[in-house]
């Protein structure tokens, strides 16, 4: 399957991205537990192909940090379920159409990504024995943004804990 934008990204809106980014990015941290490597260490950063994209979609993801899990949501008013999400971040932001299931994002799946290559704006996709059930949008630094569960929030998490890690199955670089 091929995704095509429907238009550009405006780069006027960059200069203002990047502020809220670095005010977000001082706001996010917190230490590592005693037995922890650095973030650094763990996960090598990899430059985006269009930053101004990549930023966009970011602001957006991490904007909607606390929007209910609402099965079959996709719209910040109903809620968001995992695919939802992704789909209208993109959507959104970029006007990329993107497939709606977790299940159909994996099938444009390409070769899998080691955790510690990953680029701001890629898919991280879960799941076991070659099914896939669950999609995110890897924000860097090892963590993702998410709708991980009925009764939950979008939420921020770390692809070092131990379910995620467990069953991380790949990612895809929507953002060439």
């Amino acid at each position: 399957m091929h995704i095509t934008p429907v238009f550009r990204f405006h780069t006027w809106r960059l200069p203002a991205l990047l502020l809220a980014i670095t005010a977000l990015a001082a706001c996010g941290h917190s230490p590592p537990g005693p037995d922890a490597a650095p973030a650094a260490s763990r996960y090598s950063p990899v430059r985006p192909a269009d930053p101004a994209a990549t930023s966009a979609v970011l602001m957006r993801a991490l904007g909607l940090v606390g929007t209910p899990y609402r099965y079959g949501g996709n719209t910040p008013e109903s809620g968001f379920d995992c695919s939802g999400l992704v789909t209208y971040v993109y959507r959104d932001m970029l006007a990329l159409n993107l497939p709606r299931t977790s299940r159909e994002l994996a099938a444009i799946q390409g070769p899998k990504i080691d955790p510690r290559q990953l680029a701001n704006g890629d898919l991280v996709f879960f799941g076991d024995r070659g099914n896939v059930w669950h999609v995110g949008i890897y924000v860097g630094e090892g963590r993702f943004v998410h709708a991980p569960s009925t009764g939950g929030t979008v939420r921020l998490d770390s692809l070092e804990g131990p379910y995620w890690r467990d069953h991380y199955s790949g990612a895809k670089r929507v953002l060439h």
